[in-house]
């Protein structure tokens, strides 16, 4: 999709065999003398569908630091440094999924085959996974009150929710002529609206809505951009100053503005805030996640391949860290260390990468990616071009009127 990275130049490529035409007869047609054969032209369906490493790396990556951030949460009380670098770490890392969401809907148009994996590849999941944390808490927890609800996502399966209802939107966003300013109201209005209300957690769907929105916006020269080696140079006091003022927020910022799914009333402030606050963190997000992407790898490394499972390490970890959470695994008093947090830190990203594996993708493929071409019905527009053409050469009987 991109091209080759700087300072390395394409060697020349062989030079390409020309296709010999071929008759209706099955013979070979001999071109006319002085004249070239031509090339045919390649069909949508010759053109490669190899996956972009950069995208599959970025993908990873930004999933093990959810990973992290995750099992950061119960342990990081007492330590400032600990929650300097967890505001540092969740003020782009759920933003950056979010944009790369975005980029790859910005084709969707409704199509039949698209609503279908919609249905499959992220209501279903969401459905599933709803289903699955409401019992595993009834069960680990005792706690028989925890309801089944699929209007009230439990814990991080409100990315489905929100992925679902972004990604249906997406023809409007692609329709309107200022979609980001649009957007970013909407997050502001959200913000300042206590009563909202947790159907479907709309707080976080609005107030994230920006980020998805600008993916769609996003072209394959931004990404090129950030890429460049100059970027990648001011990245470095990027972070060192976002690293500083964290230190210095840590003890006094609310975390709920992280986490948008609170308004500014429901944290204490003033209205006016929640409107100051999402523009303040909606640039902080963007420059950080550019930072992130600046430094993802754009080759094939030996953690691309767990790009494309993804939604597994995602859905599979927070199983995890809510059976240690009802298990009181975090109580243990030395996690809270220096060395507990690094501990910590290790085994989340190794269970992560583990579940983002292909051997785990397949095994989760009949949740996560299952066609169900029994539940659908097959759609007249979507039939091959031989089952067309054979219906155009029908005869005609002897009755019928030409056209």
């Amino acid at each position: 999709m991109f091209h080759a990275p700087d300072g390395n130049k394409r060697a020349p490529l062989p030079m390409a065999r020309e296709t010999e035409p071929v008759s209706t007869t099955g013979k070979r047609a001999v071109p006319a003398a002085g004249t070239v054969a031509e090339k045919p032209t390649p069909t949508p369906a010759a053109k490669s569908t190899r996956r972009d490493a950069y995208f599959d790396n970025a993908k990873y990556l930004a999933i093990v630091l959810v990973a992290i951030a995750h099992a950061w949460e119960p342990v990081m009380e007492g330590s400032r440094a600990s929650r300097a670098l967890y505001l540092l770490v969740y003020t782009f890392h759920m933003p950056a999924f979010i944009m790369i969401s975005g980029y790859f809907s910005r084709s969707y148009t409704g199509r039949p085959d698209q609503l279908r994996r919609l249905l499959t590849g992220i209501a279903l999941p969401y459905v599933v996974f709803e289903v699955v944390y409401s019992l595993f808490r009834q069960w680990a927890q005792h706690a028989p009150e925890q309801p089944i609800s699929l209007l009230d996502p439990f814990y991080l399966t409100w990315f489905l929710a929100a992925l679902f209802i972004w990604r249906l939107t997406t023809p409007l966003w692609r329709l309107i002529r200022w979609p980001l300013p649009v957007a970013l109201t909407l997050a502001s209005l959200a913000a300042i609206t206590p009563d909202i209300g947790p159907d479907l957690n709309l707080q976080r769907v609005l107030q994230f809505l920006p980020f998805f929105v600008l993916g769609l916006l996003l072209k394959p020269e931004h990404f090129q951009m950030v890429r460049r080696r100059e970027v990648r140079l001011l990245t470095l006091p990027l972070f060192a100053g976002a690293g500083v003022f964290a230190y210095w927020a840590a003890p006094r910022m609310d975390l709920g503005w992280l986490y948008r799914s609170s308004s500014s009333q429901d944290l204490g402030v003033p209205w006016w805030a929640g409107v100051v606050m999402t523009a303040a963190f909606f640039g902080c997000a963007l420059l950080l996640a550019a930072g992130f992407l600046a430094w993802v790898p754009r080759r094939r490394t030996w953690f691309t391949v767990l790009g494309a499972g993804t939604i597994c390490g995602y859905l599979g970890h927070g199983l995890l860290i809510k059976a240690a959470d009802y298990g009181n695994v975090f109580e243990t008093t030395w996690l809270s260390t220096p060395g507990g947090e690094i501990v910590v830190t290790l085994v989340a990203a190794t269970a992560v990468t583990l579940l983002c594996t292909p051997p785990v993708r397949r095994a989760l493929r009949f949740v996560t990616e299952p066609e169900m071409k029994w539940a659908f019905r097959r759609d007249a527009t979507e039939l091959g071009p031989r089952r067309r053409d054979a219906t155009e050469l029908r005869p005609r009987h002897q009755g019928d009127k030409a056209a």
